[in-house]
Order: C-alpha cells, then structure tokens, then sequence
C-alpha cells in the first residue's frame, strides 16, 4: 500500500501486526529521451509492486540524489554527500520512531550508493533496526535478465526505457550509441559530461519491445518483493 493511501491511524493499527516498510530511492537528472525522473519513477513503482501484495506501505520517493556530474544537463538536481546523508538518517530516526523495525531502501539511481554505508552506519547506532539496500536494476537476477536480453545496456538506454518512462510525443532515436573506452580516466563533469555523452545516453540502443521491458520488470519486482519476505532476523 502506498503511504500516499493512508492516514496515521491506519499506519498506527498496521504497526500493531507488522513492522516493516519500503522507502524508495530515486533522482532528478538527466535521462536522454526520457523522462528526467526516471530513477524517481523506477524505483517507487517496482517498490510499490513488490510491496503491493503483501500489505506493506511504501513511502513516497526520495526524488533527489547524488548526481553532480549532470549538473549542466537543465533539470537535472544534485544533493551533497553530507547532506544526503544527513537527509537519510533524519528519514531512518522518524521510521524508528513511528515503530518500524525493518525497512527495505529501493535505489534506483547509482549516484546514491554511498546510502548502503550510511545506512549500515545508522544501524551500528540504532541496533534494534534492521535496514537493507537494494538497487532493483543490478540486483543478481534482474541484471541477469537484462544481460540475457541485450548485454550493451546502461544509463539512459533501453534497459531504462519502460512505458512509464517516456514522454508523449518524443521520438526514440533508431541507433545504438557506442562510447571510447575509458578506462583509467578520470569521471566527467558537468560541461566535460555534456560534450562527451552527448544527448547523455552512456551506450547501448535506444529501445526494445515492451514484452522484452515487461519481462525484466517482472523479474526485478519479484526479486525485490523477495527481500521484502526473507531475511530478516
């Protein structure tokens, strides 16, 4: 159940017989063709998908992250580390206190990997929560499928491009974008990211079918809803 459905009290008798929750993870910033709220939009649907059948409620989207390098891509938003940081223990410590004792985070954006170390950090100061972090799109039988599919896949590119991802009326272009490799250099930013990657597909085609999309989305929501169930101590 969504949050966004509920009222206190309902989440208040729902503490009474459970106690975990879904918070997802997601950003604003730059995806080529589609919709600068990609990571938002994936990570709370698969989050609510997962969450769904077994009647736990998901909590809006974090819909800003860590994404510096995009900075000069318009519309795109960047949180500091720090202040991520901080945002997301605040938002672990109010969880805590309602009364929930194991939360799963959903990422969808690889920007905010540094949330698994503040996490685990938060956890070492309040023991008697358990959190797991989870990025949906490269957990082990997600990325599978994905690979299985097409192995040129990567941010911007057709492994993020979902029915509920595109906007009305732009057209995909018909190519497959393929990047120098760039091993050992240093990461692009801002101006520099622009010029390199373009419209900011970072390789691979643009789209494929949606029976191909759904597949993987079916995959990536049984695999998070399978975090949700087992695991815990």
């Amino acid at each position: 159940m969504r949050i966004s459905d509920t009222n206190w009290m309902q989440i208040e008798t729902y503490l009474q017989r459970d106690d975990r929750a879904v918070v997802p993870l997601g950003s604003t910033e730059q995806h080529a063709f589609l919709s600068l709220s990609t990571d938002s939009i994936l990570a709370e649907r698969v989050a609510v998908d997962a969450a769904q059948p077994l009647g736990i409620p998901a909590f809006p989207v974090v819909a800003y992250g860590i994404t510096p390098s995009f900075l000069d891509f318009p519309g795109t938003v960047s949180l500091r580390v720090n202040t991520y940081a901080l945002l997301l223990r605040d938002l672990l410590g109010s969880l805590a206190h309602s009364g929930f004792r194991r939360i799963l985070l959903v990422n969808g954006h690889g920007g905010n990997a540094p949330a698994d170390a503040i996490a685990t950090e938060w956890m070492a100061d309040n023991p008697h929560v358990q959190v797991k972090y989870h990025e949906w799109w490269h957990a082990p039988r997600t990325w599978a499928k994905v690979q299985e599919i097409d192995p040129v896949a990567s941010h911007a590119s057709w492994m993020e491009n979902f029915p509920w991802t595109r906007l009305a009326n732009v057209a995909m272009p018909d190519t497959q974008v393929t990047l120098p490799t760039r091993s050992g250099e240093a990461r692009k930013v801002g101006a520099a990211a622009r010029g390199y990657f373009a419209e900011g597909n970072f390789g691979g085609v643009y789209q494929r079918s949606d029976e191909e999309m759904l597949t993987i989305w079916q995959v990536a929501v049984e695999e998070t809803r399978a975090l949700l169930v087992e695991g815990w101590a």
